[in-house]
This record gives structure tokens, C-alpha cells and sequence, in this order.
């Protein structure tokens, strides 16, 4: 039997809250838009590259945010500098994308979900004044910083999931 992409539940993030809700609702809605746009998908469906000239795949867009979870949070936020990149070893830098295959998409959604609980709990109870170095500039940023910055990652890729959803069953909405 193929394996198909549950229906996750989805929250509005609240109108009125304090900061540290405020961030972490938002997240969590567009954690949960990235996985609705993939709900009741097979696994074959998932992995379907449908723009020719690309390798983004709905699959692909899971493994990528896993990697982004693992990435700002734990490995440099957290400071866990011992773990590795989940699927971009430095020799296949977009193997998130790259090796997206079907065999993989339940066990994929399965590190997703780990990545986000981990990510989580390695915020908790830290301050969003908290800064480590930005790896590329050396300037230091903030737990604050990482939190927009993942909802803006999320925002700019369910925009793509939408559009892969689509072209993969015509399937639409929010």
C-alpha cells in the first residue's frame, strides 16, 4: 500500500498576543500550511518534479524546511555544532531537493516533524534577545531574528507548494 500525507490540523495565530506567542503561532502555522498543502498526497505524488526546468518537488520542500529546522535552531542557535546537515552533505549541497524520492516521503514527513519539536525545545525558555554570530556576516543576531526569518522561509515556500500542489492535481486553496 502507498503511503499518503495526512491532514494536519492548522490554527489561525492569534490577533492580539505578546511577542513570544505572536512568533511562535506564526511558525507553527506555516509549519502546518507546508504539510496541508502535502495532505492526501501519495508518496509518489509527493516526489513529482512538475516544473521541468526545476528540482523543487513537495517532498523536497519538507526535506529543505527539516534541514532549515535543524540549521537556525538547534545547530547554530543551540550551538549542537556535532550534528550534521540531514541531507546536504557539502558534496550534494541541494540534496534536499535532489534526492527527494518516494521510497523516503513517510520517513521524511517522520524527520520533519522530530526537526520541528527539537527546534522548539531548543528555544524554549531562552530569550529572543539571545544572539549567537550570523554565519556568513560574523555579526550577531538574535533568537528574534531567526524566528521571522524562518516565517519568512516558510512563507516564500508554501507560495511554491501552492503552485507544485497545482500542477500536481489541481488541488488550490489557502
Amino acid at each position: 500500500m502507498t503511503w499518503t500525507a495526512p491532514e494536519v490540523p492548522r490554527n489561525e495565530p492569534p490577533m492580539v498576543s505578546a511577542e513570544r506567542a505572536s512568533l511562535e503561532s506564526w511558525l507553527a502555522y506555516h509549519r502546518a500550511t507546508l504539510l496541508t498543502k502535502c495532505a492526501g498526497l501519495t508518496a509518489e505524488q509527493l516526489a513529482l518534479r512538475p516544473v521541468t526546468s526545476s528540482t523543487l518537488s513537495l517532498l523536497g520542500l519538507v526535506r529543505h524546511m527539516a534541514e532549515v529546522e535543524r540549521w537556525w535552531f538547534r545547530i547554530l542557535f543551540d550551538g549542537q555544532k556535532d550534528l550534521d546537515d540531514l541531507y546536504c552533505p557539502d558534496e550534494d549541497p541541494d540534496g534536499d531537493f535532489d534526492r527527494a524520492a518516494a521510497a523516503t516521503a513517510e520517513a521524511d514527513f517522520a524527520v520533519f516533524a522530530s526537526e520541528c519539536e527539537l527546534a522548539d525545545r531548543a528555544a524554549a525558555g531562552r530569550s529572543l534577545d539571545e544572539t549567537f554570530p550570523h554565519p556568513r556576516r560574523g555579526e550577531p543576531i538574535d533568537l528574534r531574528w531567526v524566528y521571522v526569518h524562518m516565517i519568512e522561509e516558510y512563507a516564500r515556500h508554501n507560495g511554491h507548494a501552492d503552485l507544485l500542489r497545482e500542477l500536481t492535481d489541481g488541488v488550490t486553496g489557502e
